[in-house]
């Protein structure tokens, strides 16, 4: 969620020509997600579904559950015109809309937060839009833009997607991040 702070009042990406294909949000039925996901893929158009690990405690036993990310979205890369297919899979709500237009996620901030999500250890956090702005100048996150918070005696960086108002957090060292203006 590199630079994820596009702004509430203002569309992320501008629409694209006819053919092209973007990145949208889709909105969900709460906890339809995975299966949404794997019936949008059993369509052949791309999608993205970013989970983590965490370990839950019962009385009894710990499980390991793989958990979204962003619970409610799915992200998908289509042509604006294949929407329809889309919306037409059972458990998918609509896509996330800015004045009542399906607004394209900034490419980058996706394609960033897929090639880290298996090297980060990326978790939910509460979305956030105060703090200090910073930039992760080295190692695997680098280029992300994010707000900075301490947890005890560790840096994170707070990543934000305020098109659907959800938050990452993931820990980084504090040597490795700089200031934006």
């Amino acid at each position: 969620m590199m630079a994820l702070a596009t702004g509430i009042d203002r569309p992320a990406v501008a629409p694209h020509e006819a053919g092209s294909e973007s990145w949208y949000a889709l909105y969900t039925c709460p906890r339809h997600e995975k299966r949404v996901a794997e019936q949008i893929e059993q369509r052949r158009i791309s999608c993205f579904l970013p989970l983590y690990r965490s370990v839950r405690r019962w009385k009894d036993r710990r499980k390991e559950l793989e958990l979204v990310l962003f619970p409610g979205y799915v992200f998908v890369h289509m042509a604006f015109q294949d929407k329809l297919q889309v919306l037409k899979v059972p458990g998918a709500v609509r896509l996330v809309t800015f004045n009542g237009q399906p607004v394209a996620l900034p490419e980058q901030e996706i394609e960033c937060l897929r090639n880290r999500q298996s090297s980060s250890n990326l978790e939910p956090h509460p979305y956030l839009r105060v703090g200090r702005r910073v930039r992760v100048r080295s190692g695997p996150m680098q280029g992300l833009e994010g707000i900075i918070r301490r947890n005890k005696d560790k840096c994170r960086l707070v990543f934000s997607l305020d098109l659907i108002m959800r938050s990452v957090a993931v820990e980084v060292d504090e040597a490795d991040v700089e200031l934006v203006a």
